[in-house]
């Protein structure tokens, strides 16, 4: 039995501590802030509760695999899990609206069809098909297995180049496109142009450098499909949290690590801020690279020839607005709705820049709306809980600038909810922080860049995990990153991944 320190309590963390703890290791969790879940945090006010994290769970076979090899419940035992249908409405710059059915290739067909035209539904189908060509070749490799050594190969995109007809029509390998590119060649109605960079910017992700493959996005969302637990996404992390506890995972909040001691050339323990050292023959790590190096005492825990952290100075933040609202949710109202911006270009450029210079926020973003059909959300029927994201540059907004956009993507937000100013008794907003960069997945192309460093460091004994990690972020994915640093505490650096 071994004594290992987890740095952080976000989802990833938590995921690798109840895994190891139940293969007999002794796990102890230091977290600085006051409580569990990292990124998945909850509002509460007056009776109304607010996801202001993730709003949505896809892939839940992630955590469904998290408990049934952690004990004998399953996940559906301690969260009540339901699907999301429609998965998300979307109401385009022209007014242009559409529902898509959750989980239905030749729904969304359908659906597309109606709304967009005829031809639009399997223009889209086409692309997803293909971007399931690329989810096929990457799926081990970016989620279920440690980062390969040889990471180069997959700086080549597997997104497969479309066949021309015509003599000089014939593909010739995986596209070196970015997705921008593959979205105005392939779709070219901009409405669907549109679906489809929201996607990747919902990740964080710009689409004018992001590579071909980030079209598995989608297609991870229409083939899983979307949830969401009663109680919001907190009470998935309240249950991993609860998991923890039942395998004797020992949690220290309010414990900030200010050290990793080394001896003999291998991790010995942590330091903490007030003064203890708890001893530890392993050390698991869900902060950030450059939180990390510094605790490494300036070192950087990967080697040259590694796969480098993703910069934070260009990753993108989340701007949250509360809003507790008076009058019923009406019936099949949509729980998603994209409202999407008129002007992408300006949107990506106030997001992402267009050089060095600072990034000017856009007048109207991409705003998506979420009104859960949940009672443990409101303080009656007569009530609802709604709230409003829109990624956007994560510094530069002071305090009267983040208001200006609060009250755009309120007054925006009511293509999906009418009279939504005049209906709020209040509203919360949350502005961009450090804590809230959106942290995408790690994406095969593009020569590596959206890679993710490994797991394992050049630092015998310490891991790292979560969203900054492979394989990156989102909740999915930070439980597979804990998945892939259990396996190796336990089974050894040389372990290549579950069967």
């Amino acid at each position: 039995m071994a004594r290992i320190a987890v740095i952080g309590a976000g989802m990833g963390a938590m995921a690798a501590a109840a895994r190891l703890a139940v293969a007999g290791h002794r796990v102890a969790v230091f977290e600085r802030g006051a409580t569990h879940g990292g990124a998945v945090r909850r509002l509460e006010r007056d009776g109304f509760t607010f996801d202001t994290g993730p709003g949505l769970l896809h892939l839940p076979a992630v955590y469904r695999d998290l408990f049934l090899k952690t004990g004998k419940e399953s996940l559906e035992s301690r969260v009540e899990l339901s699907q999301v249908d429609p998965a998300g409405r979307h109401v385009f710059a022209d007014g242009t609206a559409v529902s898509l059915p959750n989980a239905s290739r030749a729904g969304v067909l359908a659906a597309l069809d109606e709304a967009l035209g005829a031809g639009a539904g399997e223009r889209w189908s086409a692309l997803v098909g293909r971007a399931r060509e690329a989810w096929d070749a990457t799926r081990r490799p970016l989620l279920e297995e440690p980062l390969w050594p040889d990471w180069r190969v997959l700086g080549r995109d597997p997104y497969p180049a479309v066949r021309r007809r015509g003599l000089f029509g014939r593909g010739k390998g995986p596209t070196t496109a970015t997705l921008a590119e593959v979205a105005r060649r392939e779709l070219a109605d901009p409405r669907l142009v549109a679906l489809l960079e929201s996607h990747a910017l919902a990740y964080g992700f710009d689409p004018r450098s992001a590579p071909a493959s980030a079209a598995v996005l989608p297609y991870m969302e229409q083939t899983f499909g979307s949830w969401y637990p009663r109680g919001g996404l907190r009470a998935l992390a309240d249950a991993v949290y609860a998991r923890c506890l039942a395998r004797k995972v020992e949690f220290g909040f309010g414990a900030e690590v200010t050290g990793i001691v080394e001896k003999d050339g291998r991790v010995a323990g942590v330091e903490l801020a007030d003064g203890r050292f708890a001893e530890a023959e392993f050390v698991v790590a869900g902060i950030d690279p450059g939180r990390l190096a510094g605790l490494c005492g300036g070192r950087e825990p990967w080697g040259a020839d590694e796969v480098r952290p993703v910069s934070r100075e260009r990753a993108a933040g989340r701007l949250t607005v509360c809003l507790a609202v008076r009058g019923a949710r009406p019936e099949g109202a949509a729980h998603r709705t994209v409202v999407h911006a008129a002007d992408r270009a300006a949107e990506l450029a106030g997001v992402f820049g267009d050089g060095p210079g600072p990034r000017t926020p856009c007048d109207r973003p991409t705003v998506t709306v979420l009104r859960p059909d949940d009672p443990t959300t409101r303080p009656d029927d007569a009530h609802e809980a709604v709230t409003l994201t829109a990624t956007v540059a994560p510094h530069g907004l002071d305090g009267a600038a983040v208001a200006a956009v609060a009250e755009r993507m309120t007054e925006i937000a009511e293509a999906a909810v009418p009279g939504l100013r005049e209906r709020a008794l209040w509203r919360e907003v949350l502005p961009p922080t450090d804590d809230t960069l959106v942290a995408g997945p790690a994406l095969a192309g593009r020569e590596g860049r959206f890679l993710r460093p490994g797991n394992r460091t050049r630092i015998p004994g310490l891991y790292a995990v979560g969203g900054w990690s492979h394989p990156g972020g989102g909740l999915a994915h930070a439980g597979m990153s804990g998945a892939i640093v259990a396996g190796l505490i336990v089974n050894g650096d040389d372990w290549h991944g579950s069967t």
